[in-house]
């Protein structure tokens, strides 16, 4: 079992490392389309805008994924507790006899 914590902990680590680089690119992406822009003021705000809207998207996408996930792992973990719990009434049991 603590393998399993080890890995959810490291693929939590992962979506938020994932995230964090998702929200600098799209910084990054957004200031050099400001920097560069060949547009008119009305268009760049327009296509930032809906740039905006996507990442925004992406990132809830992500996160109710990871929620998704989560949850999955909780129910797989009190799975393992009732399984555990019933072979040790079980094994109560057997030697009781």
């Amino acid at each position: 079992m603590p393998n399993e914590c080890a890995e959810t902990d490291e693929s939590q680590s992962q979506a938020a490392s994932n995230i964090s680089w998702f929200l600098t690119g799209a910084f990054i992406g957004a200031t050099a389309a400001i920097l560069y822009a060949p547009q008119s003021g009305k268009q760049t705000r327009q296509y930032l805008s809906d740039k905006t809207q996507q990442g925004r998207e992406a990132v809830e996408s992500a996160g109710q994924d990871i929620a998704d996930a989560s949850k999955d792992m909780f129910e797989r973990g009190r799975k393992l507790v009732d399984d555990a719990a019933d072979l040790f009434e079980r094994g109560r049991k057997l030697v009781k006899g």
